[in-house]
């Protein structure tokens, strides 16, 4: 009986669940779903038939209505006023169709057949912007059309809800071909260029109907990233990336048949010509309007949206101090030189960036003669080696890591290390010996002194016992950028990295600053009445090394004043640190130093522009070797001395390591020459720099200019102090950076943007 009732419970309960899944069933039929589906579709159909009704095609807007931008010195002073827009309208018939197709290639394959609109793309890039992945796209050429002549470039549910709506309606009442025409003349270029006519102008020097199948691809490319893959300031990836572009255009014109195989497998890219700058930009200008439009877009602000005008834009650029600048380049370089008369005074570029330590601003900017004649900023150029300057990076390094010599002594200014020319590493899986200048061997020295004379063969020993790894990462860390040459090994103690007179700024401004990072900054403020200027970093920001760390380098760096290659900087006037450089076959030569004050990077670079290739200062201005000694550092003597008005009774506040010797006190201005002493090895007798009393004549304001007040050593050929260790290169001669490296961007393509840093 118990069985029976069992049973039948659990045959009730079977009945109950067939009874509750089939409720559910029957509540979720297809036909439901179905009809909810369907229901839902007519309902934003209707929202959408609403929205077409009410959304008018609007006037033009005010990106296709340009304005001008101001530009400023930091004490209100117009500096300059841009915005005239770079536009040329022409017509489909003038554009060669090969071009035009290229265009639609490039962006929307459909375009002749589709309604205006890419409801899967558009969907897609609303989804994106509501998950906030930005910039998304999926757009026809209608829609950009839209985008560009009747909307703004806000990434909006809104405004792509409204493109939509409009570009429905446009591809209604206008032709294909007059909106790819608006496309094409609209559309944003780069280079301040604003429709197919001006790009053409800009990057190929003729007019539209001229333009190539080739170069008609490669403009169709550069509207997906103007800045990026213009050709002239595009990093190796940019250059990477716009070729792929360029070959996806051309396969998509044989796939849609515009373009034959054969006349496809002729194509070669036809390198864009360099920039131009605009006329108001010549001299300094340019390259200070440069520098600080690169900034905003580093910042958030499109391109797009500073080309459109409306901003008030207010630099850190102090206008005295600008001029002293430009002023200081003049005296001590351009008027020695003979541009017309000789190969190598011709090929000579400076630049200089001058950052106040404490607020992070750029203060003084030199890109090069003027923006008109040389447009690749000689500040911001990342495409030479900033050599010796980079060593004070190692120390710290080691400094801030408690590194340890082979030996196991803590790494100090008094630490001992073999000065012999090219003298293995030891510790190190890579080998490397390099040679110090003209293969001078100095035997026993302490870190000061080694920093003083810039001897290759410590510096190469000393990364090693730092690790490279470590110091690439306090590199970076104190403001350098990463990039392909930037390669952790024994060879990077000597600057075989890219960097520029910007980079460096920040670098020895942060020293200054006792470790709290500097990022060099040109902005004040921006203005405008319909967008906002925020930053997205700060340009005094957290500590990245210690006090102690950095004050012991820069006690170091006024040894390098006083006593060493940078003697050319010294004068009773105010205290400074600072340190020399020469790079490999004397293509660079740098001072970077600094006072309590003021942060000032100076580099001089050998480039033959015509043929694209950096070459070697040796010669310049009749003066044999030009090294960061000389004209770098005389230029930066008369800046500094003019921009703290002829002298500061500032002094360093210095916190030192414990293994560092205190501070050598300053001395009294010598009465006697240097006497000559025989190198500890039995190299060539030349004159070695005193390590304890400084042999610099003391500077006054009123400094001459004409010839070098200190002695030099004999076997210099020039009458300039040599940068000490700067040249020696690993196979001997005057190279430096030990392991050959070649140019790592070669000429004025690679690096940075050009006038950009």
């Amino acid at each position: 009986m118990g069985r029976a009732k069992a049973r039948q419970a659990r045959e009730r309960g079977a009945r109950g669940a067939k009874t509750e899944g089939g409720g559910i069933r029957r509540f979720f039929t297809w036909k439901r779903l179905l009809g909810t589906f369907l229901g839902l579709c007519l309902l934003t159909m209707g929202a959408f038939y609403v929205i077409y009704l009410l959304v008018p095609v609007p006037s033009a807007n005010a990106q296709a209505t340009m304005q001008s931008n101001v530009y400023r010195y930091s004490n209100g002073k117009v500096l300059a006023r841009t915005g005239e827009v770079n536009r040329e309208i022409v017509g489909l018939d003038k554009i060669p169709d090969d071009v035009e197709k290229a265009f639609v290639a490039a962006e929307n394959k459909t375009f002749y057949q589709d309604s205006g609109v890419d409801f899967m793309g558009t969907a897609r890039g609303v989804l994106n912007t509501l998950a906030g992945k930005g910039k998304q796209g999926g757009s026809t050429i209608t829609q950009q059309y839209v985008k560009n002549y009747y909307l703004d470039q806000d990434q909006t549910v809104t405004r792509k809800l409204k493109e939509m709506v409009i570009s429905l309606k446009v591809d209604q009442r206008m032709s294909k071909d007059e909106i790819l025409a608006g496309y094409m003349n609209t559309s944003y270029y780069g280079r301040g260029a604003y429709g197919i006519q001006a790009a053409a102008q800009a990057y190929y020097g003729v007019d539209a109907p001229k333009l190539t199948v080739s170069q008609g691809a490669y403009l169709a490319a550069l509207l997906q990233a103007p800045n990026q893959y213009d050709w002239s300031n595009a990093t190796p990836t940019g250059r990477k990336l716009a070729t792929e572009r360029w070959n996806y255009v051309l396969d998509n014109m044989v796939e849609e048949g515009w373009l034959d195989r054969s006349a496809r497998a002729g194509q070669k890219f036809d390198v864009p010509q360099k920039p131009k700058a605009a006329p108001g930009m010549e001299g300094q200008t340019g390259y200070l309007v440069a520098a600080a439009k690169q900034e905003m877009i580093r910042q958030g602000v499109s391109e797009e949206d500073i080309e459109a005008g409306g901003w008030n834009i207010t630099l850190n650029i102090d206008e005295k101090r600008q001029k002293k600048l430009v002023k200081a380049v003049e005296e001590q370089l351009e008027d020695r030189l003979d541009r017309k008369n000789s190969k190598v005074d011709a090929t000579v570029q400076a630049g200089a960036t001058s950052v106040d330590p404490k607020t992070g601003s750029v203060v003084a900017l030199y890109g090069g003669v003027g923006a008109t004649e040389h447009w690749m900023s000689n500040a911001t150029r990342r495409d030479y080696q900033p050599a010796s300057t980079f060593k004070p990076l190692v120390f710290a390094s080691a400094l801030e890591n408690g590194a340890r010599t082979q030996n196991g002594d803590e790494i100090g200014l008094g630490t001992v290390y073999d000065g012999t020319s090219r003298r293995p590493v030891e510790g190190s899986e890579t080998a490397f010996a390099p040679e110090n200048e003209d293969n001078r061997s100095y035997g026993p020295v302490t870190v000061q002194e080694a920093m003083n004379k810039s001897i290759n063969s410590v510096f190469a020993q000393m990364i090693v016992d730092a690790d490279p790894a470590k110091v690439k990462k306090t590199a970076l860390a104190l403001g350098m950028k990463d990039d392909e040459s930037f390669v952790e090994q024994p060879a990077m103690s000597l600057g075989t990295m890219g960097a520029s007179t910007w980079d460096m700024a920040g670098v020895y401004a942060t020293l200054d600053n006792h470790g709290k990072k500097v990022t060099p900054t040109i902005v004040k403020s921006a203005e405008h009445k319909d967008r906002t200027f925020e930053r997205v970093d700060a340009p005094v920001g957290d500590r990245v090394i210690g006090r102690e760390s950095a004050d012991t380098v820069t006690s170091a760096l006024t040894g390098v004043v006083r006593n060493g290659s940078g003697h050319e900087a010294n004068t009773s006037a105010y205290q400074a640190a600072g340190k020399t450089g020469t790079s490999e076959n004397n293509k660079s030569a740098w001072f970077a130093g600094y006072t309590p004050e003021l942060t000032t990077v100076v580099a001089l670079f050998g480039e033959d522009a015509e043929k694209g290739r950096q070459v070697t200062l040796t010669g310049t201005a009749n003066s044999g070797r030009a090294n960061g000694g000389g004209f770098p550092a005389r230029i930066w003597a008369d800046y500094t001395l003019g921009a703290l008005d002829g002298g500061s009774d500032a002094r360093f506040d210095l916190d030192l390591a414990e293994t560092a010797p205190p501070e050598p006190t300053e001395t009294e201005e010598p009465t006697e020459e240097p006497t000559e002493t025989e190198s500890p090895t039995e190299e060539p007798t030349e004159t070695e720099e005193p390590t304890e009393e400084p042999t610099t004549p003391t500077r006054t304001p009123s400094r001459p200019t004409d010839t070098p007040t200190t002695p030099t050593p004999t076997q210099t050929p020039t009458g300039e102090p040599t940068d000490g260790g700067d040249q020696g290169g690993a196979t001997g001669g005057d190279d430096g950076g030990g392991e050959p490296t070649g140019d790592p961007g070669g000429g004025d393509q690679g690096g940075l943007d050009p006038v950009r840093p």
